[in-house]
């Protein structure tokens, strides 16, 4: 496929770089700033444009890859006609391209992306398209991707998005917090890396239920109550460790 891409942020470049390395064919870069524009677009040997009249119509496929707020202006600067246009947010209907063609739908990525992120990591997709014709187009393309890609309309996705939050900000949050503790207490945060990989590891063949251990699940209060007392200098870690050890205690 012949592909053009709009955006040059992180998920932008990762997905260019996954359609060329999958030999799809990348037309041209877009970005406000030609400059980040150009970056990308040498790395996927693309022409590099920061006007949006500059956009040609020789793609298959159009991908929006810019923050959730800049969609819409986007979607009404272009007018492709019968041409693929698709974002890739979780939270934005993907109605807002309903005036830019009249085939237009979502490629979710189902994943944190980073430029500078391994390119094999697995990134699965949630898709939709305006028809039933459209969708089973997308998910066919991203298909060429990832082998793991499902369906779901806005509210689905929306839905998937929140549950991300608790799955990847909120965990990463709490490892922000655990890390601090050990910077102020003089411990290597680096002896827990192994435990935070084989927690994760675990939920490859296990429910998130299944994969409780420590103090709390055990239903053992001497030990609980031994580290609340270790955190009396540290009021707000104290609060969330109350909070969590007695859901964990009561689930």
């Amino acid at each position: 496929m012949q592909v053009t891409i709009i955006g040059s942020g992180n998920v932008a470049t990762v997905l260019a770089r996954q359609l060329l390395h999958k030999g799809h064919v990348i037309v041209q870069v877009y970005s406000q700033t030609l400059a980040h524009a150009t970056v990308l677009a040498q790395q996927v040997h693309a022409a590099a444009v920061d006007d949006v009249a500059a956009i040609n119509k020789d793609a298959d496929i159009y991908i929006i890859a810019v923050a959730d707020r800049g969609i819409a202006a986007i979607a009404a600067a272009l007018q492709l006609q019968d041409k693929l246009v698709l974002h890739t947010a979780g939270s934005v209907t993907k109605n807002v391209l309903q005036h830019t063609s009249n085939r237009y739908g979502v490629l979710y990525p189902i994943q944190s992306l980073r430029k500078d992120m391994d390119a094999a990591t697995p990134i699965p997709f949630l898709v939709d398209g305006n028809t039933d014709a459209v969708t089973d187009e997308i998910e066919l393309f991203a298909r060429t991707l990832c082998p793991k890609v499902a369906r779901g309309g806005d509210a689905e996705r929306v839905k998937l998005h929140v549950a991300a939050v608790f799955a990847c900000n909120f965990v990463n949050y709490m490892y922000l917090q655990s890390a601090t503790y050990c910077e102020k207490e003089h411990i290597d945060f680096s002896l827990l890396q192994p435990l935070i990989e084989e927690t994760a590891n675990r939920l490859r063949h296990y429910h998130p239920a299944e994969v409780f251990t420590g103090p709390a699940v055990r239903g053992d209060v001497g030990t609980v109550q031994k580290h609340v007392s270790l955190l009396e200098a540290y009021p707000a870690l104290q609060e969330v460790y109350t909070l969590i050890s007695g859901r964990i205690m009561n689930k």
